[in-house]
């Protein structure tokens, strides 16, 4: 929903001017643009890199309340696989639909969206579309093996990667015994002979 507080930059990509529909129901425009991505568009470990483009295409339909938006943005999502740091990188497309109201309408404040004159804001619908359907957990794919706990090699590119079995150190004492026996240690030999 558009925000009171912010004014609309009318020379950001994601403000449309729907002047050109008037106040009366049945007016269409169709908007195919490209607009640059806000900041702090998406989640710590993956989002919408800033300034990348957004592609919408999006129809604008006047209607007795306001102006009814629907259509789709296409953005391209980066980030870092949480299993082996390594790069994400894929594209979205988030669908819009939304009504802007009027304004002077009887809407409910949480209901809907509210034109600004005859400007309305669809960065807030982005943000929402966006950050709901990016992977809380993203991968770079599905059997991505990860890191090697003790070293941090990535599993993926080695991937027969071990380590010597290390011995728990409350055990040290009876691998001294077993050196002094030439490598084998018996308990029943000791009381046998």
């Amino acid at each position: 929903m558009s925000s009171p507080h912010r004014p609309l930059d009318r020379r950001s990509g994601l403000v449309l001017d729907t002047r050109e529909l008037g106040r009366r129901a049945g007016g269409m425009k169709v908007v195919q643009a490209t607009a640059e991505a806000p900041a702090d568009l998406g989640i710590a470990v993956i989002g919408v890199p800033p300034g990348s483009p957004v592609e919408l295409d999006v129809r604008l339909e006047s209607v007795v309340e306001g102006v009814l938006v629907t259509g789709i943005a296409t953005v391209e999502v980066r980030g870092e696989c949480v299993r082996c740091l390594g790069e994400v990188s894929d594209s979205m497309e988030i669908d819009i639909q939304e009504l802007f109201v009027y304004p002077g309408n009887e809407a409910e404040e949480d209901e809907a969206s509210r034109l600004e004159g005859d400007l309305l804001d669809l960065e807030p619908l982005l943000r929402d579309g966006v950050v709901l359907d990016l992977p809380f957990r993203p991968l770079c794919r599905e059997d991505c093996e990860g890191l090697c706990v003790e070293c941090g090699a990535n599993l993926n590119l080695v991937p027969d990667h071990t380590h010597e079995a290390s011995l728990d150190p409350r055990w040290e004492k009876l691998r001294d015994l077993e050196d002094e026996a030439d490598g084998t240690y018996d308990v029943q030999s000791q009381f046998q002979g």
